[in-house]
């Protein structure tokens, strides 16, 4: 798969199409050129540690963006065996922005609620873009009742510019659907892990975001609203996103300092796309390490901690 470079790589882009070049000539002839290909190979990673020491918060938004980003449905098959998904909300439809299922977490057995984007623009209808409708979030519930019913761990996987806000979705109660869900969430008597993955936006990702554990890899963002419609009410104009994203406080490293994540898990250099192996087992090594320390309390103290941790938030600021 060729990597598709965002604006602020292009200098990396540059160097890694000079390699392959290189590397062609290298296989159409019997000159050596290694040596000049592993030099090259050294210059770009130090040019990408370098562009991605000093990341504006608007690139870091680019990069939960990016087309070739890793989505629930990649990692779910990298890290989780025996997945089985289970469909529909037993009241209106199967809503495919989100994905959901049984599956191992090595030997423990877990629920897994993942929003889940499309790739080809087949897909990305299909999906609805990974915004979820009424019926999305309440196969949720339904799923995360049972897991509670059979004392099942829940891990979910955020990746939503929002839940759709269509007429049909608000008039199937979209914000009910919601709200029910934070209610929920708060009181079920198992571990509960969130991990956001890309974009963390609005009450699209509340909806299956309120656990024991919020984790965010490195380049995504959590907001209450996109940097394009904050600048809409803002200023009347999406074009001045980047400067709404430089003062929403979205970036992982803000709201691990503002107490609202647990946990950063890094990313690989030049981001999740480029090494997915990778990044999956890191965030099956810190989904492990969270669960096996959420499994060793009891569910009295499970509960009284998760709720002090949503009583906390926006008081350490």
């Amino acid at each position: 798969m060729s990597m598709k470079f965002l604006d602020f790589e292009q200098p990396v882009a540059e160097l890694e199409a000079k390699i392959e070049e290189l590397r062609l000539v290298s296989n159409d002839s019997e000159i050596n050129i290694s040596d000049e290909i592993s030099r090259l190979e050294g210059k770009s990673r130090d040019l990408t540690k370098s562009i991605f020491k000093s990341l504006t918060d608007w690139q870091i938004v680019q990069l939960a963006r990016h087309p070739q980003r890793p989505y629930s449905l990649d990692y779910i098959e990298r890290i989780f065996t025996d997945f089985d998904e289970l469909h529909g909300d037993r009241a209106f439809s199967d809503d495919k922005a989100i994905v959901a299922g049984l599956a191992k977490l090595g030997n423990q057995p877990v629920l897994i609620i993942g929003q889940q984007k499309g790739r080809d623009t087949k897909e990305k209808v299909a999906r609805n873009f990974g915004m979820p409708q009424p019926e999305g979030y309440r196969k949720a519930l339904r799923l995360m009742r049972l897991a509670e019913k059979f004392n099942v761990p829940i891990i979910t996987f955020i990746d939503t510019p929002g839940a759709y806000p269509g007429v049909g979705a608000e008039a199937r109660g979209q914000s009910e659907a919601i709200a029910k869900n934070l209610m929920v969430m708060s009181q079920l008597r198992v571990p509960i892990i969130c991990v956001i993955i890309g974009e963390g936006c609005s009450g699209g990702a509340l909806g299956i975001g309120v656990g024991d554990r919020t984790l965010m890899l490195e380049y995504s963002y959590y907001a209450t609203i996109s940097p394009e419609g904050c600048a809409s009410i803002l200023w009347k104009g999406a074009d001045r996103a980047a400067e709404a994203a430089e003062i929403m406080c979205l970036t992982a490293k803000k709201h691990l300092e503002l107490g609202i994540i647990d946990e950063i898990i890094p990313e690989p250099l030049g981001s999740a796309y480029r090494d997915i192996d990778t990044m999956a087992k890191t965030i099956k090594d810190v989904l492990t390490k969270n669960l096996n320390l959420l499994l060793a309390e009891t569910t009295a103290d499970l509960l009284e901690q998760r709720y002090r941790k949503l009583m906390a938030m926006g008081m350490q600021h």
